[in-house]
């Protein structure tokens, strides 16, 4: 099977990478196109695209100054391990050793605005560019349409290099907007995470994102490539519940955090 996750907005590229193995980006010609246009607006435009504090425009403005290949190692961060926030605290992809690197690199995937579609170790350089960001380019009025169907094909190359029948939707509604889920060759699962509050069980958003992460490191470290196997998730307390999953939507449930 093959994973897909999100970035996240908060990096990391001060701490030393635990691996040395890394590759490179697929779509960074696509990159450049993206940064070329970014460096030509100003640190109050960038504010204004992205919604963000006149301080966080700044940070992004100089990113995009600053962004050039060819990666490296010195000037560059495995992006698996570059990304924090929620999902990837539950992913904690600082612990995998090379098998779980190696099993990650061939079934995870994580989307991006900036780089399309992202291997565990591919280099990366420091951003921020959400794929719901209204940037218009010759392709259209936002990175949705930026990227087209590139991303969905580079899913599809890989699911049939893996020999896989399903994709583990792990990824945001943002996110996953961005994958054209009728041209894939294979059926999608999309696990959720609910948490017991108030007499229901219901989804709450921090609870969420980290769960994902935490199946996303389960699946790999036990290098699960089953269907059923997944259900075997019991990370945190949460169990499958059989009652409130359908045959592609598997849903986890606990009682207390």
């Amino acid at each position: 099977m093959l994973i897909v996750i999100s970035p996240a907005k908060t990096l990391d590229f001060d701490s030393k990478a635990v691996t040395k193995a890394h590759t490179e980006p697929e779509f960074l010609e696509d990159s450049q196109s993206l940064i070329n246009q970014l460096r030509e607006l100003s640190p109050p435009e960038v504010s204004r695209l992205m919604g963000i504090s006149a301080t966080l425009g700044d940070l992004n403005f100089g990113r995009y100054l600053n962004w050039h290949t060819p990666f490296t190692a010195a000037n560059a961060k495995q992006a698996v391990l570059a990304f924090q926030g929620d999902v990837y605290t539950g992913l904690q992809a600082e612990t995998f050793d090379s098998k779980d690197f190696k099993f990650a690199q061939k079934h995870l995937r994580i989307l991006s605005g900036l780089y399309g579609v992202l291997r565990p170790l591919d280099l990366m350089q420091a951003y921020r560019l959400e794929m719901g960001t209204k940037l218009g380019s010759e392709a259209g009025a936002n990175l949705y349409e930026f990227w087209g169907d590139k991303i969905t094909l580079a899913l599809n190359k890989q699911l049939k290099k893996i020999n896989s029948n399903y994709l583990v939707n792990l990824a945001s509604n943002e996110y996953f907007k961005a994958v054209k889920r009728k041209q894939l060759d294979v059926d999608v699962l999309t696990p959720k995470f609910k948490d017991y509050k108030n007499g229901q069980y219901k989804i709450i958003s921090f609870f969420a994102k980290k769960a994902r992460g935490s199946m996303s490191a389960y699946l790999i470290k036990n290098q699960i490539t089953a269907v059923d196997d997944i259900k075997t998730f019991d990370v945190d307390g949460y169990a499958f519940s059989k009652k409130l999953s359908s045959e592609k939507d598997f849903v986890f449930t606990r009682k207390q955090a």
